[in-house]
């Protein structure tokens, strides 16, 4: 409301005031020039030396007339011989502007107390020189009048642009909230968790995209929503299934009482320690998942020798490779240090090699290379191992995914190692890409910024 009056007020001001300095620069220069006029007249008829003259008195009285003003003739003793008003005739009149007309200068004022404005001009005797003065007073209260009359008809049109521009804006307000009406009601079936409505508020380009924005939201939430539940379901059922293989092993012992042979005794508690080691593999990996998913601020970033670092970690896992028949084979094109949390890094790259052993064939090998240049360092794992299928590289890093359920169970697998590595990875900035092909082996490859980037 107020932005579309107060510009009217402002314009309707500057129109009043540019008014009222056009008006009365045109009045002043109207008499002046009339002033000088009569100055020509006065010198012409001598009216100086005679102020009888019946022609010169009807002309300063029509003058006076045409302006609703006064005309002083002043001789060169500053003495009034003609006043229009006829009240200062015979008084001398002393002033700055009568003083400098008298050495030849005219002179022009306004006068906004006295709603008028004043010109005098020098009266020039028979030898050029100045012999008196005419001063010309005008009125201008025509022109207040006139502004009186604009200002009355600008509130006029004032009052009647408010109207309209108040009945628009009630009419807008109600047009434009309708459709944020629409949006926030579903925001609120989204605080009531509805995830089931699409919003659509077409109205606007604005709604428009606040609609599709929302829209992308929502389906990012339900992703999240779905991925949530099937990982709490995973986990359900990857804590049960060593819990329920643990309660089969000790009610077949209970059911046989003090007649079970100690053979039978032996293995199924080894089968029971087992179970538990597997239980306690995935609690481990769990809550590696869960200090991964926390800000990069719990990040102890250090610069790290990453040749020592993969030394350190294939040192580890050669008695796995050697229990395998798997040979594994480090090998470093330059010397690397890098800023790296050197044990979320370390959990990562020992998730590759061991994974790149455990599903190796037998006699097979490991490769595991490091290079750099001047902005990234690069590590590759690759194995002559069984392989990905393609179908299924896509989805390899997400938690407790398994290409080869019976496999991964019979070596241990959780499910949970390659998506600690992805976390670990991209909480370091960097990235990790596979490529496989079904028995001709798998290719990992880590890259990594040496400097580390908040």
């Amino acid at each position: 409301m107020a932005i579309g009056i107060v510009p009217l007020i402002i314009l309707q001001l500057l129109i009043l005031r540019s008014y009222e300095s056009r008006a009365v620069q045109q009045r002043l220069m109207d008499v002046q020039e009339q002033c000088k006029i009569v100055s020509n007249q006065l010198q012409g008829y001598g009216y100086l030396d005679n102020t009888q003259s019946e022609v010169m008195d009807a002309v300063l009285t029509q003058l006076s007339n045409l302006f609703n003003g006064r005309v002083l003739i002043i001789d060169g003793n500053y003495r009034v011989v003609k006043d229009t008003y006829m009240l200062e005739e015979g008084k001398t009149v002393i002033s700055e502007e009568v003083l400098r007309c008298f050495l030849g200068e005219s002179s022009s004022n306004y006068s906004p107390r006295y709603q008028c404005v004043e010109a005098v001009a020098p009266v020039y005797g028979n030898g050029q020189e100045v012999a008196g003065a005419v001063l010309v007073s005008a009125s201008v209260g025509n022109i207040y009048m006139m502004e009186d009359f604009i200002s009355s008809k600008g509130l006029i049109i004032q009052i009647a642009l408010s109207a309209v521009i108040l009945v628009l804006a009630i009419v807008l307000s109600i047009v434009l909230v309708r459709p944020l009406g629409k949006i926030s009601h579903s925001m609120e079936d989204l605080g009531n968790e509805d995830l089931s409505e699409v919003m659509s508020v077409s109205d606007y380009t604005e709604t428009q995209a606040i609609s599709d924005a929302y829209n992308n939201m929502i389906g990012r939430i339900r992703k999240l929503d779905e991925s949530r539940q099937e990982f709490v379901s995973n986990v359900s059922h990857e804590l049960k299934t060593p819990l329920t293989s643990m309660k089969v092993l000790a009610d077949s012992l209970l059911m046989q009482g003090d007649e079970v042979p100690a053979e039978l005794y032996k293995e199924f508690m080894e089968d029971i320690t087992a179970e538990i080691d597997r239980e306690n593999k995935i609690i481990t990996d769990l809550l590696s998942l869960v200090k991964l998913d926390k800000k990069n601020a719990d990040l102890d970033i250090k610069p790290i020798n990453i040749n020592d670092l993969l030394e350190l970690i294939l040192k580890r896992l050669r008695p796995i490779a050697a229990k395998a028949d798997i040979e594994l084979v480090f090998e470093s094109f330059r010397p690397v240090v890098a800023e790296v949390d050197e044990v979320k890094l370390t959990l990562a790259l020992s998730n590759l090699i061991e994974n790149a052993v455990k599903y190796n064939k037998e006699g097979g090998w490991v490769h595991v290379s490091l290079n750099a240049d001047h902005k990234f360092f690069y590590v590759k794992v690759a194995d002559s191992g069984i392989g990905i299928p393609e179908e299924d590289q896509e989805h390899i890093f997400e938690r407790f995914y398994r290409v080869d359920k019976s496999h991964s169970r019979e070596i241990g697998g959780t499910g949970l190692g390659l998506a600690i590595t992805r976390s670990a990875i991209l909480m370091h900035r960097g990235a990790v890409k596979v490529y496989s092909k079904v028995d001709e082996g798998t290719t990992f490859t880590i890259r990594i910024p040496l400097a580390y980037v908040n």
